[in-house]
């Protein structure tokens, strides 16, 4: 961080937002099967690594990320399973080699593995050929548990560093969904150049931790009724239709996978239904059609 930004020149102020930017709408004029809007469901199996990735060893942190695999991941997967609705989950490798059955049982519902860090660790602490290694290193685990290689790559915390995006480029992923610069699905590019990346974006304002997260440091607790969480939900579902663009939600399983929360899941796909002309579709899903149809 620089100290006295003041100070920057005009010169390197410009590089410094110019390392990574939105490039052209991929918006799509139509979305499959002439559907009205899009709606793309994503779940961060942080699990231990929540903990574990932060430099945490806290016994009960580490048994509350537990409670996202043996009790979370198995709610959301019924919810999803009722409604016949495919959806996208960012796995740390860790969690991964931690349970690889889950790994397995997820992509064995027709839902997509994207990749989430080596042990969700925070991208923008480390440098360019750290990043690299974890990257690769968290790759070769998914890759080998799923059968291909991931489609798409969620930095943990939605922290990334100047190197992040050249650098998921490189490594051929067709998609990051880790950054806020628009509503609808763009082209990432860096230091000015087309980078050939599809941007998924994300929200804090989508992400159920943002209302419903508790830490002791910072000193968090939820604050929004479970029921606000879900009308907020629920009107970025309604201007993501009457737009005719995407809506784009993240949630947790340690997070949303309670009894007075799961239900904002379900509520929210029936919600969609009931607009009608819905796509439910992966991340991966929803990145290959808009760049085939704005390509």
């Amino acid at each position: 961080m620089h100290e006295r930004p003041w100070e920057l020149s005009e010169p390197e102020w410009r590089a410094l937002i110019g390392q990574v930017r939105a490039g052209r709408s991929l918006r799509p004029t139509s979305w499959p099967g002439g559907a009205r809007c899009a709606v793309a469901l994503s779940f961060d199996c942080d699990h231990e690594t929540f903990e574990l990735g932060a430099g945490g060893r806290a016994i009960g942190r580490l048994a509350w990320g537990e409670f996202g695999r043996r009790v979370g991941v198995p709610r959301i997967l019924d919810v999803l399973r009722r409604h016949g609705v495919p959806a996208s989950f960012f796995m740390p490798a860790v969690c991964a080699l931690i349970d690889p059955d889950e790994t397995r049982r997820i992509l064995g519902e027709g839902h997509e593995i994207g990749q989430h860090g080596w042990i969700h660790e925070n991208n923008s602490l480390l440098d360019a050929a750290t990043e690299r290694e974890l990257m690769l290193r968290a790759h070769d685990v998914l890759a080998g548990l799923i059968g291909a290689p991931p489609a798409g790559f969620r930095s943990a915390n939605w922290d990334l560093s100047p190197a992040t995006i050249a650098t998921v480029a490189k490594m051929g992923f067709r998609y990051d969904s880790s950054l806020m610069a628009d509503e609808e699905p763009y082209e990432l590019l860096v230091d000015g150049r087309p980078s050939g990346v599809v941007e998924i974006p994300v929200e804090w304002l989508r992400d159920d931790a943002v209302y419903l997260m508790f830490n002791r440091s910072p000193a968090t607790r939820p604050w929004t009724p479970p029921e606000d969480v879900f009308g907020i939900f629920r009107r970025e579902l309604e201007g993501a239709h009457a737009a005719g663009g995407l809506f784009q939600l993240v949630l947790h399983p340690f997070v949303i996978g309670y009894r007075s929360r799961i239900w904002i899941l379900e509520a929210l796909i029936e919600y969609a239904k009931t607009l009608g002309n819905v796509w439910f579709a992966t991340h991966a899903d929803v990145a290959d059609w808009v760049w085939r149809v704005r390509a």
